[in-house]
Order: structure tokens, then sequence, then C-alpha cells
């Protein structure tokens, strides 16, 4: 890495993990976010900090709200876009991961309006369960922040390269110079032990896409490498001259942490190989995978959210059996 990037890297730590979730499973059998909490994107609107955040109730995925004034203490707003009907793209699964927003990292993170609407990327899985099924991407409208009009697919597995042919994950929509990339994982196998990459789809209006001819262009490291097995979950946003990608890995013996990678044109990029967000020690609410990320900046100030995620102890689940405590946790600098 160049002395550049170092310096630059010096920006992007967050060193000071909080220790406990902000947003965490409501444990209670019935809502959304029943059973885990997941995938956190963080923007400034109506003048409060907010986040959009993932939660699973056995069925599959539905998107809540959270907001905040402080990024340390969040209250829940509740289900923001819910599964479609029978027979809809999203009748097990409607997850909200990114919504157009400025790109500055160390902005606030407003968003940003395409003709008076707002304009989100979701993710939907075929079936219900976990994650069941080749995932596909598609973005939706909305004039407010409770009221999103679900657009068909823009991307799916079967019009894609060998490496997303098992299904596509999470996605990140950003504009830049009047052109529009659409960042995502995808996996190369539906079953078995799989690989994750990230590729990018590329347009001027919204509506036709074009996956880029390198994808993907973050791809898997050697064996031993933080991101051996996945490379997963892009954050892109803009610091000095450089874009930077959070996302995170998983290496050989399972653990999922948070790095990042640079780009002087968002197509070509450079891993740092540094983690960011490193598992917990044993008993911390990120001993098993700290992952998933999520930044925006208040005051100068650098917050790094992540899905952290532990086993369960006896009483942490209520009446709700699950083996896992899965939410949000924020590191800083």
């Amino acid at each position: 890495m160049n002395a550049n990037l170092a310096d630059v890297l010096k920006d992007l730590r967050t060193p000071k993990k909080l220790g406990r979730l902000v947003v965490a499973p409501s444990f209670v059998a019935g809502e959304f976010d029943s059973h885990a909490v997941d995938a956190p994107f963080l923007f400034f609107h109506e003048g409060r900090y907010q986040m959009l955040y993932t939660g699973w109730d056995t069925v599959g995925y539905r998107t809540g709200l959270a907001t905040s004034t402080d990024l340390l203490q969040w209250k829940k707003e509740g289900l923001v876009l819910d599964r479609g009907g029978k027979g809809a793209l999203t009748e097990f699964n409607a997850s909200l991961t990114s919504i157009l927003r400025e790109n500055a990292l160390y902005g606030r993170g407003d968003l940003k309006q395409v003709g008076g609407r707002y304009v989100g990327t979701y993710h939907a899985y075929p079936e219900k369960g976990y994650e069941a099924g080749p995932a596909v991407i598609g973005l939706c409208l909305g004039d407010d922040l409770r009221h999103w009009e679900v657009l068909p697919w823009v991307l799916r597995a079967e019009e894609g390269a060998a490496w997303e042919s098992g299904g596509l994950y999470k996605s990140w929509l950003m504009e830049e110079g009047g052109t529009y990339y659409l960042s995502y994982n995808a996996k190369d196998r539906a079953e078995g032990k799989w690989r994750e990459q990230i590729g990018v789809a590329v347009s001027d209006d919204l509506e036709r896409w074009e996956r880029y001819a390198g994808n993907p262009v973050l791809g898997n490291g050697p064996a031993g490498s933080l991101d051996e097995l996945f490379a997963s979950d892009p954050c892109v946003l803009r610091h000095g001259d450089w874009w930077v990608m959070f996302y995170y890995g998983l290496d050989a013996q399972g653990r999922a942490q948070d790095s990042v990678a640079f780009s002087a044109d968002l197509l070509h990029w450079q891993k740092s190989k540094e983690i960011l967000i490193p598992v917990g020690p044993p008993g911390s609410v990120d001993t098993r995978y700290a992952h998933k990320p999520g930044l925006v900046a208040k005051d100068g100030r650098l917050y790094h959210f992540y899905c952290a995620v532990r086993p369960a102890r006896d009483g942490d689940t209520g009446a709700v059996q699950h083996p896992e405590v899965r939410g949000i946790s924020v590191a800083h600098n």
C-alpha cells in the first residue's frame, strides 16, 4: 500500500467499540425482528440520524427503522418495508439495504432524491426461511420513508456470471457524475460450501442496468487471508481523493470481520488487508461475528456500525428459541 493510502486508512479506523448492542432483536414471537437484527444502513434525515435494519422472524426478512440524536442511543420506529402478498416478488422477504444518499464519508449522510422521490434498493429471497433460494435485487421508490413502491427486480442470478449463479445478496446504491452504481455481493453456488464476492452494475437512468465486464471487482483473497471465503456487503463512500469500500471478509476459521478497499474509479479496487472491526473475546457481543458495515459521521467522528453476533446464553431470548444473539453494535474513533 502506498503512503497516501496508508494516511487515508488512519482516518477509517474506529478502535473504540461500544461493547453493547444499540439495536437488538425483540425476542417477542410475532414481531418482525423477533429472532435477529441485521444489515445496518445509516443516514441523516429530518433532523435525526436514522438507521434501516433488517429483521428476521423465521419466515423471512422485513425492514425496520431506528432513530437517534447521538448515534449511541437508538429508538426503534417500527416496520417500514413489509413483505408483499401471495405471489409477490417480496412474498417472503423484503430487505431494504440502502437508500441513495450523499457520498462523503465524513458527511452526515443526507438522503438524495430523484424526480422528487427517494430511491432504495432491496433484495428478496423466493422461499420461506433463512435466506432460502437465490435472491434478486430490485429498486423501490418512496415519497417518504414509510411508504415504498416496490419495483420489479433489476438483477437476478440467472442473468449473471458463474461467480453469482447461486444468488444475490445485499446491495449499495450510489450516484456519481450522473451515473448510478449498484454494488452487491453474490455467491457462486446455492448449496453446500459457497464463496461470496462483490460486483457492480451501472446505469444512467435507474432502469437499464449493465453488469461491469470486470466483475467481480472485489474477489476472495488467498488462503489464510481475512476474506478467503467471503468478500461481502459493500458500503461505498468518498474520502478525499479516494473511494473507500467497507466490506466484510470471512476466513477459513469462520471469522467474519470488517475491512476496507480503495479505488480511484469505482471499478478497480485495492484491498487494505486490515481488519477494522475484529471479532471480540469470549463473552463479548461480537465473539462470533463482527461484520456487515454501515457508516456515518458526526462532529468529525466516524461511527462504524456492524452486525455483532454471539452464541445465546440461558435467558437471552425469552420465549423465542434461537441459538445466537444477532444485533447491531458500533465502534468509533
